[in-house]
């Protein structure tokens, strides 16, 4: 039984470590911090406990109550993850909650995470060290000490350096004094800021806006100019991110929101990255994919700017003879001139059931759109035709030949179709239009992911409250009204294609953006166009 303290990063729930998200993946039970950015939790078992383990501002007094809970789940439960925003043992109290852990007999592993100090200023093109500028870095908390006084005024005298039962013991060393990163927090009185005026360097600031006017003025009694520059970075590795330069002498008068980085020295008036736009900044978006075809559409969001909240409402299985019949079709492949996929999950369970590529033979290939034909050539297989704009059914019938000596071995022209059962009728009727004979397989079923991470309740709350939902087949609709039973969705509706935007309508929803060419891209450009509408 392991309690981990896991860094959760910045922001950004990208930058959290593999080992932590790889971590959350196997928790049973996950405490987290108010700052913690929600989507980490998707990837949570939905078996597992979440715990809300933030404490409000002017609520510290939790963290004693906080520590007996982590002692609890960390003797009942195999894997608890403790996760925390930024790194867990810089200012964050995780030193506190390891030393609980270790007094009460649990085992604890620390899983280090990207710090704001650090990963905001940097993700914003902020350096801290610059040569010939600044060669070294000082963290310091912007809160008040009344909390850490509070905090030992309730428990044991606090030990002597390097006297604690977790501590060890050594002696102090010139390098301390003169490391390139130094870290001050509360040890029960305010920062000496004076003494921090006098030290070269970048001075940065975590949890300061509050205080920001106090601290300005202090330095500069401390004896730094009023014009040294100053840059605040709110919502620091987000879409969100707003960057503000000034100065030690207008720093108060900054219109300042909370959680923002402050930096203060030479290196703040630095702009290392050019501003990036994101025309989805600020608008969460639910993507309703499995997780194996929901890659491409949620980059594409993210890169947008979009927060995207992946709830994978179904999953793929055996169709209901387990498979039989798409043994025997491709066992007998090589009597087809063409075999077309539409799909990442057909190109799947299809090629499980050959030996390896040569039993294709001569075979041609078809594949409706990018996404699948790069599942194909990831088992070296290029294929023969692949629509250039309308990646769909419709666009795949156009862009395949007509039967004929060219295009086929047999004289009748024969095409082997695996799909997905309950698949609509559109290709395969097309192509028999043009003239081919078709021979449609059932190579897997969707359902509705009833056991999945779609059901942690946590997450179905996020996805009731975001603004936006994306759905990619009809299933997908179906399945989200058996998951969601209340039925409520966000407020804005869109879907790749006419098929699954009228299996939309027929459930009751108004669809706002339908992707006509049946792709991830072009339902990203249908949101950012409707955004751009409702801004005008």
């Amino acid at each position: 039984m392991t309690v981990y303290l896991v860094g959760a990063g910045p922001g950004d729930p990208g930058l959290i470590t593999c080992r932590g998200r790889d971590l959350l993946t196997r928790a049973d039970v996950v405490l987290y911090d108010r700052l913690v950015d929600k989507r980490l939790l998707t990837s949570v078992r939905p078996d597992a406990i979440i715990y809300d383990a933030g404490k409000q501002p002017g609520h510290s007094d939790r963290q004693a109550d906080l520590n007996k809970v982590l002692v609890e789940y960390g003797h009942a439960h195999e894997t608890v993850v403790r996760l925390k925003g930024g790194d867990p043992l810089v200012f964050g109290r995780g030193g506190e909650e390891a030393e609980a852990l270790l007094d009460a007999g649990v085992d604890v592993e620390i899983v280090p995470g990207v710090t704001s100090a650090i990963g905001v200023l940097t993700a914003a093109g902020i350096p801290t060290t610059y040569r010939g500028v600044a060669r070294s870095v000082t963290v310091v908390t912007g809160h008040t000490g009344k909390e850490s006084a509070q905090h030992r005024s309730r428990s044991s005298p606090e030990p002597e350096p390097g006297k604690g039962p977790h501590a060890q013991s050594r002696q102090r060393t010139p390098e301390d004094a003169s490391s390139p990163i130094n870290i001050s927090g509360n040890s029960g009185d305010d920062p000496d800021w004076e003494q921090l005026a006098r030290l070269k360097g970048t001075l940065v600031v975590l949890m300061g806006v509050e205080n920001r006017a106090g601290i300005a003025a202090r330095l500069i009694e401390g004896g730094r100019s009023g014009s040294t520059p100053v840059v605040a970075v709110e919502n620091g590795t987000t879409p969100r991110c707003r960057t503000v330069h000034t100065t030690l002498d207008h720093l108060g008068e900054e219109d300042l929101k909370a959680p923002a980085v402050i930096a203060i020295g030479e290196t703040a008036a630095f702009s290392l990255s050019a501003p990036k736009r994101y025309p989805l900044a600020g608008l969460v978006v639910v993507t309703t994919r499995s997780r194996t075809q929901n890659e491409s559409l949620s980059t594409m969001l993210m890169d947008a700017g979009a927060d995207v909240i992946d709830f994978p409402v179904i999953v793929t299985s055996a169709p209901d003879d387990d498979g039989a019949d798409l043994k025997r079709h491709a066992d007998w492949v090589n009597r087809y001139d063409w075999v077309v996929f539409t799909s990442v999950n057909a190109v799947e369970r299809f090629f499980a059931q050959l030996r390896d590529a040569r039993d294709l033979g001569g075979v041609r290939i078809a594949a409706v759109g990018d996404v699948t034909a790069k599942a194909l050539l990831a088992r070296n297989i290029r294929a023969d035709v692949v629509p250039l704009d309308n990646q769909s059914a419709v666009g795949l019938i156009e862009a395949m030949p007509a039967p004929g000596p060219v295009s086929g071995r047999n004289e009748t022209g024969r095409v082997l179709y695996p799909k997905a059962a309950g698949a609509p009728p559109t290709l395969a009727r097309g192509l028999r239009q043009k003239g081919w004979l078709v021979d449609e397989v059932e190579a897997y079923k969707t359902i509705a992911a009833t056991g999945g991470p779609a059901l942690n309740p946590e997450l179905i709350d996020m996805v009731k409250h975001a603004d936006a939902i994306t759905f990619a087949s009809p299933s997908a609709v179906s399945a989200y009204f058996e998951i969601v039973e209340d039925g409520k969705v966000p407020p804005v509706v869109g879907c790749i294609g006419d098929t699954t935007a009228e299996a939309a309508r027929q459930s009751g929803l108004a669809v706002d953006v339908t992707a006509k060419d049946h792709s991830a891209g072009g339902l990203v450009d249908g949101l950012i166009s409707l955004r751009e509408r409702m801004k005008s």
